[in-house]
């Protein structure tokens, strides 16, 4: 193999603008990529973040979660809730501070939202450690021969051959004493009414 040959095969193929943009557009759209953006720019107290890296710390995190472990989700919580805890007193703490109205008023309207924030985030860690059980009111059963049954708490009205009856009014008819709750007279049919009849 000569050294033209070399270099050729050993530089790697164009790769289109179309498929580049596909690509970015597929890493912007990734959940550890969009996290990882977001950390690095409000984690520079702890220094220079390499994207890439968060990316690879934060995969198997989301993996856990598919695989039904929250103990990473619990543990964020937690620091999450004594964070904005922290947030909390350091804004009352100022607002005691606060000279004017204005000032005062609005430091404890900040701290209270940290509070009600944490207050939130507690209550999401107790939901996920003990989830709600719901009850369901619908039974399914199966007669082995195909045919299924759902029953949802209330029974099917029961057919009276074409009949329709309200119970109410059975009730009040029977209260009464008659067969109809009308107990008026059938009024006569009206003749042709004259002003009508040019229309004819």
């Amino acid at each position: 193999m000569t050294t033209k040959e070399a270099k050729a095969a050993a530089k790697p193929p164009a790769i289109s603008k179309k498929k580049i943009a596909e690509n970015i557009a597929k890493v912007t759209l990734l959940p550890s990529a969009n996290a990882a953006a977001i950390i690095a720019e409000y984690s520079k107290p702890f220094g220079e973040q390499d994207i890439a890296e968060l990316m690879d710390v934060l995969r198997p995190q989301m993996q856990d979660v598919h695989g039904g472990n929250l103990n990473h989700c619990e543990s964020m919580l937690v620091g999450q809730a004594n964070a904005l805890q922290s947030i909390f007193v350091s804004l009352a703490r100022r607002a005691v501070n606060q000279e004017y109205l204005k000032q005062y008023e609005m430091y404890l309207r900040l701290a209270l939202k940290a509070q009600n924030q944490s207050r939130m985030t507690l209550e999401t860690l107790a939901a996920i450690k003990n989830p709600p059980v719901v009850f369901a009111r619908q039974a399914n059963i199966n007669q082995g021969n195909g045919n299924q049954q759902v029953n949802n708490g209330t029974p099917a009205p029961t057919s009276h051959a074409g009949k329709n009856i309200n119970p109410q009014n059975e009730l009040l008819e029977v209260q009464h004493g008659s067969e109809t709750l009308d107990n008026r007279t059938t009024g006569a049919a009206s003749g042709k009414d004259k002003a009508m009849a040019a229309l004819d």
